[in-house]
């Protein structure tokens, strides 16, 4: 580890002073890019450690902060904060009001900062409930609690050898952040990180890593900030000098890679099923010898195996499927991708396939908020790739398997424990080792691979266990489905929750001339995506196999809340919405 970065707040020093960039930052306003260079972005975040210190905020004092879309006043806040010896405690703009009273008493947050008038509302509707003295907004607006109004509050008065002092004063092992997990299930919980916890994922990231093969590095900053996974990537991405390009939005993300052509992408799985759909979509709308020749090249990647296994002939194929088909792909992606890393949820193995055999290579990885994320990553160097795992454990990350199949992990990206919980602490960390609440296991060359959620896990009536995760990953290929959860605890057979893909549904519908009066309940698609169950259900045990479903009349949204800000299911949640659909299965009242 670098002696020059010890706190998170070093990363932007380090960077001015070794590799200053012009276009440290970058974002879209009225459809034009603006930059931020590092020696800005650094002045800027004095002057936010000015205006705190002038509002009084000390050091362990907590500071809540709360964006829809990433921006670079984020981050300026963020070391703001962080070098006078506060905490930042990023929040969801996905929560409701009683979530966000919950967390700002819980945290003790001080102020709060959000990215729009419609959050600046919501968390407004609650502050008199909390310790809360002030919100104010990160954007320029003319109001008296706007970020430029902010800004000026620490002008009149020097603060820089008070600013300075106070870094000094600041350790590796002291707090950073406290993280509340999005809460698949459960009452969220405060994560509390370290600069030592998260630096050390972003050095073994850096070692874990290839280089990027580019003079000058461009990334797209996308997901959550909030979520420990992409904020340790902007950290990884400061150390390396990359220009960052904040994404306008989730839904102009294809837009934004076009027009920044990245050299690397950090991913979530259902965001990468949703470009993989939205690719075959497009080759299905081909003719003649363009499809058959789109389609040969999908099943050829399906086959795909690394370190050239699959001999001669094979790679003397996938030559020209990469030159008639897969050069498309890349191009739609920018061009440039030199890889991409998947984390949060698994991953489908077919697409890690069919994008590596498109000279796009995905390295899955493995982690959680409770480890900084790092833990484990698939590397193409030396061997270290292997499909269907998650890859070998990141330098100073040890990891083993307890006797019921837990993984357990232990290192410096350990967290410090949950705020204001010893007792979850306790029962979480044992001598050391993290439990992490899933299940897997360790293959004679060191490859990890996950079975399933520990939690998620569930018996049948007649004894049989379940593995959700498994059986999902695999029903989801299906073009037919955007989103499936299998159900059963304690009932006699396995069923599922569908949601389709509603766009590919009535594509479907169009083609075979069939008119669609209700989703839920038409016959004709009922028995089509039956046969979709029949064709998976073959890859598992009878006991495994879904013996029933039933289609859900809506999309599964983050808004809705049936997913997490990173698109995994919030299961108790979905179970409760379609209660009446999981009655109807099991014939209960």
């Amino acid at each position: 580890m670098s002696n020059q970065i010890t706190r998170l707040f070093d990363f932007p020093y380090y960077q001015l002073e070794n590799n200053a960039q012009e276009k440290c930052f970058n974002f879209k306003k009225n459809n034009i890019w603006y930059a931020i260079s590092s020696q800005e972005y650094i002045n800027s975040s004095n002057k936010v450690s000015s205006s705190l210190l002038q509002l009084g905020v000390k050091p362990n004092d907590k500071i809540a902060v709360i964006t829809e879309n990433n921006n670079p006043n984020w981050h300026i806040l963020d070391i703001g904060i962080l070098q006078i010896g506060a905490q930042n405690i990023p929040l969801y703009a996905t929560l409701s009001e009683k979530d966000y009273e919950y967390i700002l008493n819980h945290s003790d947050s001080k102020y709060c900062f959000v990215s729009n008038n419609e959050i600046y509302n919501k968390v407004k509707s609650v502050a008199s409930k909390t310790q809360l003295k002030n919100i104010f907004s990160l954007e320029e607006i003319k109001t008296d609690y706007g970020w430029n109004e902010f800004l000026r509050l620490g002008e009149d008065e020097n603060f820089d050898s008070r600013i300075e002092d106070l870094k000094k004063n600041i350790k590796p092992e002291n707090l950073a952040t406290i993280i509340y997990t999005s809460g698949t299930t459960g009452t969220p919980k405060g994560v509390m990180l370290s600069h030592k916890n998260i630096i050390t994922a972003v050095f073994s990231a850096k070692e874990s890593l290839p280089p990027i093969r580019q003079k000058t590095i461009r990334v797209i900053s996308y997901l959550p900030v909030c979520h420990i996974y992409e904020r340790a990537s902007t950290y990884f991405n400061q150390y390396n000098s990359a220009e960052i390009y904040f994404a306008e939005s989730l839904e102009k993300i294809g837009d934004n890679i076009r027009e920044v052509k990245p050299h690397f992408l950090g991913v979530v799985p259902r965001l990468l099923e949703k470009i993989f759909d939205k690719i075959v979509d497009k080759g299905s709308n081909l003719k003649g010898i363009k499809r058959s020749l789109f389609f040969w090249a999908i099943q050829l990647g399906e086959k795909y195996e690394p370190y050239q296994k699959n001999g001669f002939w094979y790679h003397f194929k996938l030559k020209i499927a990469n030159k008639l088909i897969f050069s498309k792909w890349r191009n739609a992606l920018g061009g440039n991708l030199q890889y991409m890393v998947s984390g949060s949820a698994p991953l489908q193995t077919r697409l890690i396939r069919i994008f590596t055999a498109a000279e796009i290579p995905i390295f899955e990885g493995y982690g959680m908020t409770e480890s900084s994320p790092s833990g484990t990553i698939n590397d193409m160097r030396n061997h270290n790739f292997k499909i269907g795992t998650v890859g070998k454990p990141v330098k100073g990350v040890e990891i083993k398997i307890a006797n019921d199949g837990e993984i357990l992990m232990k290192g410096d990206n350990i967290m410090l424990g949950y705020y204001k919980n010893p007792e979850m602490t306790g029962k979480t960390i044992i001598n050391g080792f993290l439990h992490t609440g899933d299940i897997g296991e360790i293959d004679a060359n060191g490859f990890l691979k996950i079975t399933d959620r520990k939690k998620e896990i569930f018996k049948t009536s007649g004894g049989k266990y379940i593995a959700p995760a498994a059986l999902e990953s695999e029903f989801k290929q299906s073009r037919f489905i955007e989103q499936i959860m299998v159900i059963g605890e304690g009932e006699k057979m396995p069923a599922a929750l569908i949601q389709l893909n509603f766009d590919f549904v009535y594509e479907w519908a169009k083609r075979h001339q069939h008119k669609i009066p209700e989703i839920t309940s038409d016959k004709r698609l009922i028995n089509r995506i039956q046969k979709e169950i029949d064709f998976y259900n073959k890859r598992f045990g009878k006991w495994e196999q879904i013996k029933k479903f039933e289609i859900t009349p809506d999309a599964w949204t983050i808004d809705d809340g049936h997913l997490t800000p990173t698109m995994k299911m919030r299961r108790k949640i979905i179970l409760k919405k379609y209660q009446n659909l999981y009655h109807k299965i099991y014939n209960t009242l």
